[in-house]
């Protein structure tokens, strides 16, 4: 049986709370279950667990945001079933080092930036941070070009045309700046807001799963290849299948989310204890969402768009996009619920950005948590609002190239965790070992190169071109 487990340090999470401190008596009860859980049978022992779900489906509502929907649209679009593959590999490939990031945090009860500066060195900790904070930068000017070009459509939809991006960014950007100071200090008002943007993301794709339905699928050894045959097609109205492949692996886990997960473990006040729940939470909470839903944009958009000859690539509006439910739900009614679903996924995104930037800003220049130097920490992104003004006509493409931008912050970042795998300075008798751990180590490296290798892909593709 498993011991029961002392309270966590106080600097494991104080502080780093995002909506409120963690309810210790809570969190002994908790414990308690989960030592009294370890000794059930597998099925029970899940079953409970499954009760018990938390920050992986905070990891959801950040995968799931402008640059996923985009890369999901075009991937369909574009080349059918071929790329069905694509988010099964590329959430596997997260799912195996975030599982390490939580088995490391929670057996150590460390914070993961200082860990990592002290056993895998200064050059990955700080490559993973500054990667963090950049990419959550380069990441808004797209979302915020997306939610503006969203906003603009949603009102002529509603007998108001003309209106402008700018203005639209401008909202959007109020809101997140709104929304952002809520965390630290409302967390019932936090669990309102998660609770509304989750509805119109999973709105959005329960629609994709209509137009399915009402489409059907007229090949099926087409789709099982298409999960199976691991293609990379060649390119499609001047699109590379390595593009869209390597920006479904880089918008799947982004080196922002890797820096802002194992701080949510912390904020929680998740330990020892907390395990195996954690790799379940990644699995049922992260994974299996995911890849549902990114799996219906897909075979959507390659049931519609695909197949229409009027469809000439990047260049696809909101208005376009929408389309794709016009066969489920009716043009108009297609335009709302898509609307307000990608503006659900950009508004997800732009706040949990920002809050990476500001847990960015405390490890690398020392900032108090709560102070009024660690919320300017958090508007470091702010500078992204210009997206709606240059990229608005093609807001939903311009996600596909910042998620390969974004991407090149990854592979320095997986390499660190890798080190700290093996530490045995770091982890001391909790370091993994036998053949399971070797597996696991083994597909974490793997995951690192196959990135990297299609990283060099994309590369020499784009200098023989």
């Amino acid at each position: 049986m498993t011991a029961p487990e002392t309270e966590p340090p106080a600097d494991a999470w104080r502080g780093l709370r995002m909506a409120s401190a963690p309810d210790l008596a809570a969190l002994a009860s908790e414990r308690e279950t989960l030592v009294a859980l370890a000794d059930e049978p597998p099925i029970r022992r899940v079953r409970g667990y499954l009760r018990m779900l938390g920050p992986g489906y905070l990891q959801s509502a950040m995968t799931l945001g402008g640059g996923t929907a985009s890369s999901a649209l075009f991937a369909g679009a574009l080349f059918g079933y071929q790329l069905l593959w694509v988010a099964p590999v590329a959430m596997a490939m997260g799912l195996c080092m975030l599982a390490a990031v939580s088995w490391q945090t929670l057996s150590t009860g460390q914070r993961p930036w200082p860990a990592m500066r002290a056993h895998a060195g200064p050059f990955f900790a700080w490559a993973w941070a500054l990667g963090a904070l950049l990419s959550s930068v380069i990441w808004q000017f797209p979302q915020y070009a997306l939610a503006s070009a969203v906003l603009v459509d949603l009102a002529d939809a509603a007998g108001h045309p003309g209106s402008s991006p700018l203005v639209a960014g401008l909202c959007v950007l109020a809101w997140a700046l709104a929304v952002s100071s809520l965390y630290g200090r409302s967390a019932r008002w936090v669990r309102v807001y998660e609770r509304f943007l989750l509805v119109m993301v999973w709105g959005i794709v329960l629609c994709f799963g209509w137009v399915v339905y009402e489409t059907g699928v007229s090949d099926w050894g087409a789709l099982a290849r298409g999960f199976l045959a691991f293609e990379v097609p060649g390119d499609r109205n001047g699109v590379a299948g390595v593009t869209l492949i390597l920006s479904g692996l880089s918008a799947a886990v982004g080196v922002n989310m890797v820096f802002l997960y194992p701080y949510t473990l912390l904020a929680k006040g998740w330990g020892r204890a907390h395990r195996e729940l954690a790799q379940l939470d990644l699995v049922a909470g992260m994974f299996v969402p995911y890849v549902i839903a990114v799996s219906l944009v897909v075979i959507a958009t390659a049931n519609t768009l695909h197949l229409d000859p009027a469809y000439e690539g990047i260049r696809l509006s909101p208005v376009e996009a929408a389309q794709v439910f016009a066969q489920g739900i009716g043009p108009l009614a297609g335009r709302w619920v898509f609307g307000l679903g990608i503006l659900g996924m950009a508004l997800s995104s732009i706040t949990l950005q920002m809050l990476t930037c500001g847990f960015v800003g405390v490890e690398l220049f020392g900032l108090t948590v709560g102070s009024f130097q660690h919320r300017l920490a958090t508007w470091m992104p702010v500078p992204g609002v210009l997206g709606c003004v240059y990229w608005s006509d093609i807001a939903v493409w311009v996600a596909v190239p910042t998620n390969i931008i974004c991407g090149l912050f990854l592979p320095a970042a997986y390499l660190g965790f890798c080190v700290l795998q093996r530490s045995k300075a770091y982890l001391g008798a909790d370091r993994p070992s036998g053949i399971g751990a070797g597996l696991w180590f083994a597909a974490m490296l793997g995951s690192t190169l196959f990135l990297i290798a299609f990283l060099g892909w994309y590369v020499m593709d784009i200098l023989g071109s």
